[in-house]
């Protein structure tokens, strides 16, 4: 699948975790990008980048990061993205495409888009795939191979560069759809959104049993609790954003989940096992659909297997 010819001279990556290194990791295996160069916030982080050598040029600043780059991606989390496009915007290559990777897109666009010049192209992004591991190391090339990447372009975006970022991420493994932000957004908060909610909610009243102590939870944990753990130990600041910047579109899936949890405790409470065998046989075909179009998993966290290499680490 090695690309005949790069799709961008330079690509500038701000932010390097699980997501900029796959990025930056699979572009360089697929010759996707003449250059790549990085940036983190921590000087740790970016002495770790320049150690793995996977990227051409390490750097402190952001704006340097993007001088010249024909694609730059913000790989941070979304409440820090409208604070980093105001400080890139006077250092932008006119032409440039700029884009993210953030889970939450209507934020996004609100967000970033006052800030940009109008001689660059601003195509948000989202891939839908992730491990719960986090950092310069957990990166993979393999991340995007069979996943999902959702292109938000808010109105008015030139198709050419739309078809540029299209594209480059078919070329890191991944099938592109193109949403409104909106749609995205309320698409998500039942898919992800919702499922991490209730994971954080379910592991921290484990914690909070005390008639149940921690080394039991632990030690006695099922499959299912451990699935939900999987999914509770993504990292914290990208998911206090991701609830903050979805806030409605959340909200409003919260609300039909209590309902839903509402008619289950009344089933179970009247002992109507007719109620609980139909509710649970219309689930399992929701499943068998998931397994049928491929998007199953060993690993629930956005459905994404890890590498062996990543299996050792956990």
């Amino acid at each position: 699948m090695n690309a005949a010819a790069p799709i961008f001279r330079r690509l500038a990556l701000i932010g390097f975790g699980l997501i900029g290194g796959s990025i930056a990791r699979a572009a360089r295996a697929e010759g996707l990008a003449g250059e790549i160069v990085a940036t983190a916030r921590s000087a740790k982080t970016r002495a770790r980048v320049a150690e793995l050598g996977i990227v051409d040029r390490v750097l402190e600043s952001n704006a340097e990061a993007v001088k010249d780059a024909d694609l730059v991606i913000l790989c941070i989390p979304v409440g820090a993205c409208g604070a980093v496009a105001a400080e890139i915007a006077p250092f932008l290559k006119a032409g440039a495409i700029v884009s993210d990777v953030g889970s939450v897109k209507a934020a996004i666009v609100r967000e970033m888009a006052p800030h940009l010049p109008s001689d660059i192209h601003f195509v948000p992004a989202h891939p839908v795939a992730g491990t719960e591991h986090s950092g310069p190391d957990s990166g993979f090339a393999e991340l995007f191979i069979n996943r999902w990447c959702i292109l938000t372009p808010p109105e008015g975006a030139h198709p050419a560069a739309v078809e540029a970022l299209r594209a480059f991420w078919t070329a890191l493994g991944a099938r592109v759809e193109i949403m409104t932000p909106d749609h995205h957004d309320l698409v998500l908060a039942i898919t992800s959104h919702l499922p991490h909610l209730i994971a954080y909610t379910i592991v921290g009243t484990a914690d909070e049993l005390a008639q149940v102590t921690s080394s039991e939870v632990i030690k006695f944990s099922a499959g299912g609790f451990r699935d939900f753990t999987r999914i509770a130990a993504s990292d914290p600041t990208m998911w206090r954003d991701v609830f903050l910047n979805n806030k409605e579109a959340v909200l409003e899936m919260l609300g039909t989940f209590n309902e839903d949890l509402s008619k289950l405790t009344r089933a179970i409470r009247r002992n109507d096992g007719e109620a609980l065998f139909e509710h649970f046989s219309r689930t399992r075909a929701i499943r068998r659909g998931i397994v049928e179009i491929g998007q199953d998993s060993a690993a629930p966290d956005f459905g994404r297997p890890h590498p062996p290499m990543a299996k050792k680490a956990e």
